[in-house]
C-alpha cells in the first residue's frame, strides 16, 4: 500500500502523506527517498498515525436530500445516461403530496440547530415547476420552525426559467447549476432541444435572467460535460464565464447511450492537457489577485487545504440520498431506479441494512487497484454510478490533474497563503478577467 506520494512545485520539494493527506516540504535527500518507496526519517512518526481504515461509514441522519420532481426531459441530449432523465422507464411527475412528505420527513430526522439542503433534479425540474415551487415554501416554514438552516438546490437546463421562478430563486437561498456545453455551436451539437430551437440561445437567456435579477440566487455556476468531440476545453471555459455566472468548469462523460460520446483512456490525455490549460491560467489570476472561478480547480484546492481524507467520493447512501418520482430511495441522484443504488422508500423509511451494505461494498479500500494508489483518500474512489457502469477508465486522469493541484497549492499556499486563510478579502477586484 502506497503511504506517500513525492511530488514538486514551482516552491520546491515535498511529500504527500497519502493517510490524512497531509503536506510536508522536504530536502532533495527526503525527496530521492520518498521516490524509492522509503519514508525519511523526518516523516516516520507521522506515517505511523492512522486516520482511514477499512471501517465502513455507519448510516445516520441525511443531511442533503435531492427530489426527482420530474422523470423527463425537454431536451434530448446525445450523451444522456438517464434516458432523457426516464431512467429506463416511462416519464413521470412527482406529486405536490410526494415532495412534501419527502420534505417533512428529511427534516424530521435534522436535529435543531443543525444545517441541511433540499434540491431538486431531473431530466428537467422545472418541468414540474409547482412541486418545486409547493416544496421549496413549506420546507422553508416547517425548517424555520424547528430552527434548522435549511439551503436549497436546483439542476436545470435553463430553458424553461419563467419570470416567477427567479424569483422564488432569488427570495430563498437557493443555489443553482445550469448545463451549457460552452459557445452555441458545441452545445448545440450535442445539446437538443426536441422543438428543434437552439438550446443555446435559451439557456443563456435563463442565465441572464437570473444574473440580472434584483435578487439574485445566492450562487449561479455552469457545468459543461464534454464529449471526446467537444473543443478546447479553455475556449469553452471562457465562453462560459462571459456569462457572469459565479463558478463554471466541466464533466467528462464516462457513461452514455452512443458510445461517440463516451471518453475512453486516450482521449483523457487531451483532456487531462485541457484542464491543466485551464488550472494554469487560474493560477496566472489568482497570483494577480483576479477571480477566475474554474471550480473544478477552486475544489481541488480546497480539498486539499483542508486536507480531506475520504474513504467515499461523496456521500452517496450516507449523509446523502435522493427520491425517485414514486418515492423511492436511491443512494444516488444519478443511479434512480437501479437496485444496486436502492436504500428504501419516502413512505417506509430507510433501509439501514442497505445503506450498510451499499458502503461496505464500495469503501475505497474495498476497491481494486484504488486501496493502493496514492491518490486514494483524495478521490475517494471514483463515482459510483460510473465505476460501476465504466469501470475505472479515468485513473490516471485523476491522478494527472492531482498531481497538478498539489503543486499548485504548495505554490500558492506559500506565495499568498491569504487566498486560503482570508478568502472573502482576497480579491482586490470581483470581475472575472478574460483569457489572454
Amino acid at each position: 500500500m502506497t503511504d506517500l506520494h513525492p511530488f514538486r512545485s514551482p516552491h520546491g520539494a515535498h511529500v504527500l502523506l497519502v493517510d490524512g493527506s497531509r503536506i510536508y516540504d522536504v530536502d532533495e535527500d527526503s525527496y530521492a527517498e520518498a521516490a524509492v518507496g522509503k519514508v525519511p526519517a523526518g516523516l516516520r512518526d507521522a506515517v505511523r498515525t492512522q486516520y482511514v481504515d477499512e471501517t465502513a461509514y455507519r448510516p445516520g441522519g441525511l443531511r442533503a436530500l435531492s427530489l426527482n420532481v420530474a422523470q423527463g426531459c425537454n431536451m434530448s441530449c446525445s450523451y444522456c445516461y438517464a434516458d432523457e432523465g426516464r431512467f429506463g422507464a416511462h416519464a413521470r411527475l412527482m406529486s405536490v403530496d410526494m415532495g412534501r412528505m419527502a420534505a417533512e420527513r428529511f427534516l424530521n430526522q435534522v436535529p435543531p440547530g443543525q444545517d441541511a439542503v433540499l434540491g431538486y433534479m431531473g431530466g428537467e425540474p422545472l418541468l414540474n415547476a409547482r412541486v418545486l415551487h409547493e416544496v421549496t415554501r413549506f420546507a422553508a416554514d416547517l425548517a424555520a420552525r424547528r430552527n434548522i438552516s435549511l439551503r436549497f438546490s436546483v439542476t436545470t437546463n435553463g430553458t424553461l426559467l419563467r419570470d416567477e421562478d427567479i424569483t422564488l430563486l432569488g427570495d430563498f437561498p437557493f443555489s443553482v447549476a445550469i448545463s451549457l456545453d460552452g459557445g452555441r455551436a458545441t452545445n448545440d451539437a450535442q445539446r437538443r432541444l426536441r422543438n428543434g430551437q437552439s438550446a443555446y440561445d435559451r439557456t443563456v437567456e435563463g442565465i441572464r435572467k437570473l444574473t440580472s435579477a434584483k435578487r439574485r440566487p445566492r450562487h449561479v455556476s455552469l457545468r459543461a460535460t464534454v464529449t471526446p468531440r467537444s473543443g478546447e476545453l479553455p475556449m469553452m471555459l471562457e465562453d462560459m464565464f462571459a456569462l457572469g455566472v459565479d463558478e463554471a468548469g466541466f464533466a467528462p462523460v464516462l457513461a452514455s447511450p452512443d458510445p461517440k460520446d463516451m471518453f475512453d483512456a486516450a482521449d483523457f490525455d487531451r483532456f487531462l492537457t485541457g484542464m491543466i490549460a485551464c488550472g494554469e491560467r487560474a493560477v496566472g489570476a489568482l497570483s494577480d489577485r483576479q477571480r477566475f472561478p474554474f471550480s473544478n480547480f477552486e475544489t481541488a484546492l480546497g480539498e486539499i487545504h483542508r486536507g480531506s481524507h475520504r474513504p467515499y467520493p461523496c456521500g452517496a447512501a450516507a449523509g446523502y440520498a435522493s427520491v425517485s418520482a414514486e418515492g423511492g430511495l436511491f443512494g444516488c441522484h444519478r443511479a434512480i431506479d437501479d437496485p444496486a443504488f436502492a436504500i428504501g422508500s419516502i413512505e417506509d423509511g430507510a433501509d439501514r441494512e442497505a445503506q450498510r451494505d451499499f458502503l461496505e461494498r464500495r469503501h475505497v479500500l474495498q476497491q481494486e487497484p484504488c486501496r493502493t494508489c496514492w491518490a486514494r483518500f483524495l478521490c475517494g474512489g471514483g463515482c459510483h454510478q460510473e465505476v460501476l457502469a465504466r469501470g475505472r477508465v479515468g485513473c490516471d486522469y485523476i491522478r494527472g490533474w492531482l498531481e497538478f493541484c498539489l503543486s499548485a497549492y504548495a505554490d500558492l499556499s506559500s506565495r499568498i497563503p491569504d487566498y486560503f486563510d482570508e478568502p472573502e478579502t482576497f480579491f482586490k477586484d470581483q470581475s472575472v478577467e478574460p483569457f489572454q
